[in-house]
């Protein structure tokens, strides 16, 4: 389980880091700072089922979740949002801390 958690959380921070590069390169190039954001990159990724999240989000879980945490979350970029759950999932698969004090030596 260690495994994927810090499979997946190099992968998002990887990813994180090729749209932070992008967006650089996009602002380097028109002049102007603008990040995409992950509502965007998800609809890119998702064209189908993207917009099929509200009204299920909506019906199945509660409509307070969708208007200000899912829509703040989508209008995030997306470099930000990956590398802090990337992060989250690095710091969830870490090896156990030894204990100190306790010897394993016999």
């Amino acid at each position: 389980m260690r495994f994927f958690l810090r499979i997946l959380g190099f992968l998002l921070v990887a990813g994180g880091f090729v749209s932070l590069v992008i967006d650089g390169t996009r602002a380097i190039a028109n002049s102007t700072v603008a990040f995409t954001p992950l509502g965007a990159t998800l609809l890119a990724i998702f064209p189908k089922t993207f917009p099929l999240i509200e009204p299920a989000v909506a019906r199945h879980v509660h409509p307070f979740l969708w208007d200000p945490v899912l829509l703040s979350l989508f209008t995030a970029p997306t470099f930000a949002v990956a590398a802090v759950i990337g992060l989250a999932f690095l710091w969830l698969g870490r090896r156990p801390a030894e204990p100190i004090g306790f010897s394993t030596k016999r």
